[in-house]
């Protein structure tokens, strides 16, 4: 008999309903949920995909604990007293920062992944923490930190109600939208063209999203923060600035624009290779739009100013006067926010509170770059210890950060290392212990990150569609042992975890006077929190604090978990609205246009004016049956035009002698890659393009379909020297290469 169940998918940002279809204990089937309040029934291939990610024969099902050089299964006891044995005596002889903690993308898509991570970090109170953020988003949480004081609030465009929209660096009909959470991107792209709208693309490559635009930008490869600054310059030039409703929440106007004198159209044209007349064209057309919004992304953050152009974006924003206003770009209010505080001076955002080891790397967010790695395991100074043993979640960065050969080295050299991973794959095949959480259908699901950067306000919940397999342990459990074990509590109850945080979060409640909570005890609180978990009852708990929830009974009609269960389908919490200036947490309780970081940093963007670099340059993309290193391994995501080629334009082919589908050989900084070449016009001129997340051929991993096409790593074409230095963020766009074709044998 089959049946059917509801599922949030957790494979991208996009977060769409699906309903599954079941037989016995095995997913057969996956459509849109025509019910569900966000996504409406929109499904893409990778959630129509959904069985063959979960069924995958060459998932783990069992821990896996190295003997005698050899990775073998070993029940669970065994794995987590191994754990304990390996990570506690380096914390002991070398301290907390020699066990470095690397967090992937995959634990934004898990609830595990949304609520033990900094449990973890902090037990162990290291500060050797490196995650995927650094070589993808983190110029934005930076400039968001420091134009708000918050680096998670992070406006989003509001979609459905823009009359123009300009995209920079982002193509979502290929990655469902990122930073900015919208089942059907494309659906409301082409809305926003039926009713009038203009929607204006700058990118390297015709993307599809830019085949869909009014107008497409082809800019040169990291020019994007010189381009936007252009653009703020006319609107002050041409008078143009119009704060509306934020004139008493912005400080820094007059600065901001003596700091961008030097950023004329004229000047940064050459730069750019946009024409003059077409930058000030951009930045009319922005200021006389009805309502507008600027969105920037992946290829605007991981450039050599991913910080400024994540910081330019905004502040158009607010010049226009479209930030936190209907149309423009908007603050999301998540339901499992923290009660939300009067607005007032915060603490505000910094930068570099510590330093890495070798290279002295600010941290940004708490966070050391993650193409630092490498060199905080393998180089020995004065100062600190190396990183001896490692705690790896969800993470692969031997593909995903800069210099992998390096990287594969360095692992192979540290005293213990542990990975929570479903696959032994080019990173987790170096573990002294792997960990494999169950797949998603035995998983519950619910999205404490990405209901942060929502474009509506809602908020869904699904419990596992299938029972936890015998022998398999749920994630959730997987990392409350895990902590108890490298903290020194290996033994523990796990439920000793969720108790400690809901004891600790509803005793800072009942203490702050602005909590609906303010004054009443913990204990009666905390006994009144349902769920058939720990897990559960925190989201409970976090639902009834958070702006919608019930208050443990303040607001009758507010949410709680037991609300949530109720609507399968999700609750619709309406439209994002104007919310300035409660997010707000800089000192001044203002948004600082023009914080110190940034306005240190203009003379760096003022220098590359002078430069235009010679050569081929490298940019990435994005396949839509693909998300980074992790769905290789299903035959149904991969083939067709998930491939992993080098697209050159046509004119490039030939004057370098490149015949499509014949292997070219790509040199970099970082060493030389072989793959074929796509030639295509869809690219521009001194330009070539590979996909991020291949490069599955290292012996020792369990991925057979990934091995037989594996591609090639695009990162091992970077040393890791490149970054931009307010973030720490990876440069993988825009980086010189050379090419050599191959010849026939």
């Amino acid at each position: 008999m089959s049946r059917t169940a509801l599922r949030i998918c957790p494979l991208c940002e996009a977060t769409c309903g699906l309903t599954l279809t079941i037989e016995g204990t095995r997913v057969t089937g996956a459509r849109g949920d025509r019910d569900d309040v966000f996504s409406k029934g929109f499904i893409c291939p990778k959630g129509a995909a959904f069985p063959a990610v979960d069924g995958d024969p060459d998932r783990l099902r069992s821990p896996l604990v190295r003997r005698d050089g050899e990775l073998r299964e070993a029940t669970w006891e065994e794995a987590f007293d191994a754990v304990a044995a390996g990570i506690r005596p380096v914390v002991e002889r070398h301290g907390p920062n020699a066990v470095g903690v690397v967090l992937g993308n995959p634990n934004v898509h898990t609830v595990a992944g949304g609520l033990y991570p900094q449990l973890l970090v902090g037990g162990l109170g290291t500060r050797s923490l490196f995650t995927a953020s650094t070589v993808d988003q983190m110029p934005k949480h930076v400039s968001s930190g420091l134009l708000f004081g918050d680096a998670g609030a992070i406006p989003v465009p509001d979609l459905d109600r823009t009359d123009h929209l300009l995209l920079i660096g982002a193509n979502p009909l290929e990655s469902n939208g990122s930073l900015c959470t919208a089942p059907d991107f494309p659906g409301k792209l082409k809305a926003l063209k039926a009713r009038g709208g203009t929607l204006t693309v700058i990118d390297p490559r015709r993307t599809r999203t830019a085949k869909l635009a009014d107008r497409h930008i082809e800019i040169r490869p990291g020019a994007d923060a010189l381009l936007l600054a252009a653009m703020a310059h006319v609107l002050f030039e041409e008078d143009l600035v119009h704060l509306g409703e934020l004139t008493p929440h912005v400080e820094g106007l007059a600065e901001l624009r003596d700091a961008l004198e030097d950023f004329t159209p004229e000047a940064v044209a050459p730069a750019c290779d946009v024409d003059a007349g077409v930058v000030r064209a951009l930045a009319r057309e922005l200021a006389a739009a009805p309502t507008a919004a600027v969105y920037g992304r992946i290829g605007s953050c991981t450039v050599p100013f991913g910080t400024l152009g994540s910081w330019l974006v905004d502040v158009l924003n607010v010049l226009t006067g479209n930030l936190d206003r209907p149309g423009g770009a908007l603050f999301p209010q998540a339901a499992t926010d923290r009660t939300p505080r009067p607005a007032g001076p915060g603490r505000g955002f910094r930068l570099g509170r510590w330093h890495s080891r070798v290279g002295r790397h600010p941290e940004a967010k708490g966070e050391l770059p993650l193409s630092a790695l490498a060199q905080e395991i393998d180089t020995a100074t004065e100062e600190g210890e190396p990183i001896r043993a490692l705690v790896a979640v969800a993470a692969n960065p031997v593909l995903s950060a800069p210099d992998g050969d390096r990287l594969d080295k360095a692992l192979e050299s540290l005293d213990f290392m542990v990975s929570v991973d479903p696959y032994l794959n080019e990173t987790s095949r170096h573990a002294d212990v792997v960990l494999p959480p169950p797949p998603p259908s035995q998983s519950p699901h619910h999205d404490f990150a990405f209901n942060t950067l929502a474009v509506r306000n809602q908020v869904r919940y699904s419990r596992p569609a299938v029972p936890l397999e015998p022998g398999r342990m749920a994630e959730t459990e997987i990392l409350a042992r895990l902590t108890l074990a490298v903290t020194g509590m290996h033994g523990a109850d796990p439920s000793a975890v969720d108790e400690m945080v809901v004891g600790q979060t509803l005793g800072k409640a009942v203490q702050e006077p602005h909590s609906p909570v303010h004054g009443r005890a913990p204990q009666e609180l905390a006994a009144q929190l349902t769920g058939e978990s720990g897990p559960e009852r925190r989201l409970d708990m976090m639902l009834r604090l958070g702006p919608y929830g019930d208050g443990f009974g303040a607001r009758p009609d507010g949410l709680s978990l037991a609300r949530l269960l109720e609507s399968p389908h999700g609750i619709d919490l309406g439209p994002l609205g104007p919310r300035l200036p409660q997010p707000l947490k800089t000192v001044s309780g203002r948004i600082e246009l023009l914080p110190q970081p940034i306005a240190g940093d203009l003379p760096r963007l003022r220098e590359s004016l002078q430069r235009r670099p010679d050569g081929l340059v490298l940019v990435g993309r994005r396949h839509l049956r693909s998300n980074n290193s992790w769905m290789h391994n299903v035959p149904a995501l991969t083939g067709g035009t998930n491939r992993c080629t080098l697209q050159i334009h046509p004119e490039d082919a030939e004057r370098l002698g490149v015949r499509d589908g014949a292997p070219v050989r790509v040199t970099g900084a970082g060493g030389e890659v072989t793959a074929p070449a796509e030639v295509t016009d869809g690219v521009r001129r001194g330009v070539v393009s590979l996909p991020h997340g291949w490069g599955h051929d290292r012996p020792g991993t369990r991925l057979s379909h990934a091995a037989a096409h594996p591609g090639v790593n695009v990162n091992q074409l970077l040393d890791g020297s490149l970054l931009d230095p307010l973030s720490g963020n990876a440069v993988l766009n825009g980086v010189p290469v050379r090419l050599a074709a191959i010849p026939a044998l």
